[in-house]
């Protein structure tokens, strides 16, 4: 899984190991699932890119930045794309009902329907606004430390940002849920209504992402946390930038009718999942390669002296 076993950085063995995981789940619901030739055959493909992406990732500008850019952010909207061929077929049974009953234990009351009273269309736009900003954020601040030649603080944001994707995809295929904007949209007294943007945005995300079991956790809240985290460490500047606009972000999830609290709730609470295993694995896989360089400095040495 590392270089210690593998040769991999952490976020490569992570990917690999993802979709293995999820090859292996289509292969268990191979009868129950219709598109399940595609999706072995997009998840073996992605595999095999990625092992060839490895060998040749230092041959030229264009290679290093297709490795660590553009082939992670591919392999995340493909696999996400997949689940929607997917999650329905693995756990049939969506956990909305569920999710909405914890969300009235807590308010008294369904929490899209109770932001009718602070609606308006400039709110509206502002928040679908900042709500697509989620697409943006994680990839603006890889890029930033990229282009910064900040190599080592680069791949400990990449893992980080991969494994939390990962592991919310793992709880869209525990906890199915479609969200509120299809489960209590009868209960809405007022409709979603922008100045300009909303709905252009809204249509675009519609046909983007279709219908997919992903409300919970909310990776919507959780990136932007993990993003957070990063920047205060590595670029402090960024954070205070992105603090207001994650802040808007989180709360653009229920406003906008795409998650339930508890969604957000577990967002948060994936985040610090996140940090605390992936940040943990890491240091561990830092002190394994510090270890071979020791181990490979002293073999050198012992060739040396005979």
């Amino acid at each position: 899984m590392t270089k210690v076993i593998f040769g991999l950085r952490p976020a490569d063995a992570v990917t690999i190991l993802f979709l293995l995981f999820l090859s292996v789940l289509t292969m268990i619901f191979y009868k129950n699932v219709p598109k399940a030739p595609t999706l072995m055959s997009i998840y073996l493909i992605l595999i095999v890119s990625q092992i060839i992406i490895i060998r040749f990732k230092n041959r030229n500008n264009f290679l290093s930045l297709f490795y660590n850019v553009i082939f992670p952010t591919i392999c995340v909207l493909v696999i996400f794309d997949s689940l929607g061929d997917l999650v329905h077929f693995v756990n049939p049974e969506d956990k909305d009902l569920a999710l909405i009953r914890i969300d009235y234990l807590i308010f008294h009351g369904h929490p899209t329907v109770m932001l009718e009273k602070i609606m308006s269309p400039l709110l509206t736009d502002l928040l679908q606004l900042a709500y697509s900003t989620y697409y943006f954020i994680p990839l603006i601040f890889g890029v930033t430390l990229f282009l910064s030649n900040q190599r080592g603080e680069f791949d400990r944001t990449l893992f980080l940002i991969l494994f939390c994707f990962y592991l919310s995809y793992l709880g869209y295929i525990l906890i199915p849920a479609i969200g509120p904007r299809f489960t209590i949209n009868h209960l809405q007294t007022t409709e979603l209504q922008g100045l300009f943007i909303a709905e252009p945005i809204q249509r675009l995300l519609n046909q983007l992402e279709g219908i997919k079991r992903d409300a919970f956790p909310s990776g919507h809240t959780a990136i932007p946390l993990v993003v957070l985290y990063l920047a205060n460490r590595f670029k402090r500047r960024l954070f205070w930038i992105f603090l207001p606009v994650v802040s808007a972000l989180i709360f653009s999830t229920v406003y906008c009718r795409y998650h339930y609290v508890v969604d957000v709730i577990g967002g948060f609470g994936l985040a610090i999942i996140t940090i605390f295993l992936g940040e943990r694995y890491y240091e561990w896989w830092l002190k394994g390669q510090q270890r071979s360089k020791i181990i490979e400095k002293v073999s050198v040495y012992s060739l040396d002296k005979r």
